[in-house]
């Protein structure tokens, strides 16, 4: 751990690894800086994930400067310039010096290698990450004044941000995300570009926008974040659904604003998330995003009643089926996809039940349904509570804790986690002497029914209770 000279913040440090690295371009006649994040990240703080370096040593040069020193290396982003190093238990990336130009019509760049440290600052993305420290003599290169921003809080680009975001659309996701990571303000011109040139998104991958977004929602201020793509309209294109919150608003404003509600009910799940002991640790996107899009169904379910109520029947299950349908257009893998469109699909179970005293049967299917996702669903539905009613929040809240307290009552008699029929489809064809077909499905519906019902019972009276149903039935 190597501690930095007067004029940089209290404690901050960098691993050996990096003055090695600097020393060793040194010794082979280059110029090498620690470049961007890891840099921003020494003034606020906060511990870098990544260790990036940029250099005047094209990418030969770099493998031979590190050769002998580096325990390995790989060269897949050769041709943009980066050699990807590991030395110890730290994965390194040296890039040569850039100056690129983007086609606007591509979402290829066309990559020219630059020979000085000035130009390559200029062509990042903002002027928080357009500062380097030279190696290994520790001198800071802050040419576009990013320190006095994250004094000030501000996000600004090293150009223009018309010129910044022609070089990379992707460039007023990471502005959203920075909103939503740092907390960062937007300088205002920043935020005319994005409202003018957001159309230019749609040039880029799925894949690139669904990683920002992620990182957008696992920020520190995701409300921030969204907020910022809806009013620059990042949001028409990213996530269409959350703007068209906005337009459930009746014309005599008899229910919640439901844009503003999702973005509280975003923020309170937020604050029901555990520590990494516990089950639902920080940051959780399945959690965040579902209350985010829990009620995406709510403009095409919208319907005036008679007396000017509005209802949302069956917002729920339209919500779950727009919500899969975005993330899979943003190429979300199947599992994450599966685990939020069923939080949102049941983030209305609670209310189902009115409030009637819950039965066993009633906590064993809501158990059940929920499945692997109780823990999320539990802290989905209690931020989906936002009324300013404080009587009625009080209640509403009462009512969960009493639902919890029947769960781990039950749970302390029956293993509710894995409820399953009296008896399994094998011993159902024992019994009934018949081959496996439709007989044999309905006979384990029947029994997980009987058993969501009434609970547990012994294998005796299970298998009475199967020959019966057959008998009824006319199965033999």
């Amino acid at each position: 751990m190597v501690s930095l000279p007067h004029g940089f913040p209290a404690h901050a440090w960098l691993p050996d690894v990096v003055v090695e690295l600097g020393e060793v371009f040194a010794a082979a006649g280059h110029d090498l800086s620690l470049v961007g994040g890891p840099v921003r990240d020494l003034f606020l703080g906060r511990t870098s994930p990544d260790l990036d370096f940029t250099t005047d040593a094209t990418p030969d040069h770099i493998l031979a400067a590190v050769d002998g020193w580096a325990d390995a290396h790989w060269d897949i982003g050769r041709a943009f310039g980066t050699i990807g190093l590991r030395k110890g238990n730290q994965t390194l990336e040296v890039t040569t010096y850039r100056a690129e130009a983007y086609d606007p019509s591509s979402r290829k760049p066309e990559v020219r290698f630059g020979d000085n440290l000035e130009d390559d600052l200029v062509r990042r993305d903002f002027t928080v990450n357009a500062m380097a420290l030279r190696l290994p003599s520790f001198e800071l290169v802050d040419p576009h004044g990013g320190v006095r921003d994250l004094h000030a809080k501000l996000l600004r680009t090293p150009a223009t941000p018309q010129e910044s975001f022609s070089d990379d659309p992707l460039r007023m996701m990471r502005a959203a995300r920075f909103a939503a990571q740092l907390g960062l303000d937007v300088a205002p011109e920043v935020q005319q570009a994005m409202t003018a040139m957001a159309p230019r998104l749609e040039i880029v991958s799925a894949e690139r926008v669904r990683e920002e977004l992620v990182k957008l929602i696992c920020g520190a201020h995701p409300r921030a974040g969204v907020d910022l793509m809806v009013e620059t309209g990042l949001a028409d294109i990213v996530l269409p659904e959350i703007p068209a919150l906005k337009l459930t608003a009746d014309e005599h404003h008899r229910h919640k604003d439901v844009y503003q509600h999702s973005l509280q009910v975003l923020e309170q799940a937020c604050d029901l998330e555990t520590d990494d002991e516990g089950p639902v640790p920080r940051p959780d996107f399945v959690l965040r995003f579902a209350a985010l899009m829990h009620d995406v169904g709510k403009p095409k379910t919208r319907r005036f009643e008679p007396g000017g109520a509005v209802s949302f029947r069956h917002h729920d299950v339209v919500g779950a089926k727009l919500t899969r349908k975005r993330m899979q257009a943003l190429k979300f893998d199947k599992d994450t996809i599966k685990a939020v469109t069923h939080l949102v699909e049941l983030h209305m179970r609670f209310y189902g039940y009115g409030e009637q005293e819950w039965t066993d049967s009633a906590v064993r299917r809501y158990v059940t349904d929920a499945g692997d996702q109780l823990q999320r669903l539990h802290r989905l539905t209690r931020s989906d509570v936002t009324t300013r009613n404080k009587r009625k929040a009080a209640r509403l809240d009462h009512a969960y804790d009493d639902l919890e307290a029947r769960i781990a009552e039950l749970a302390e008699k029956e293993e509710l986690a894995k409820i399953r029929p009296h008896l399994d489809g094998e011993q159902i064809m024992a019994v009934l002497g018949i081959a496996p077909g439709p007989a044999v499905g309905k006979a384990y519906k029947f029994l997980l029914e009987h058993r969501m019902e009434h609970g547990p019972v012994a294998e005796e009276q299970a298998v009475q209770l199967l020959k019966d149903w057959a008998a009824e039935q006319g199965i033999s």
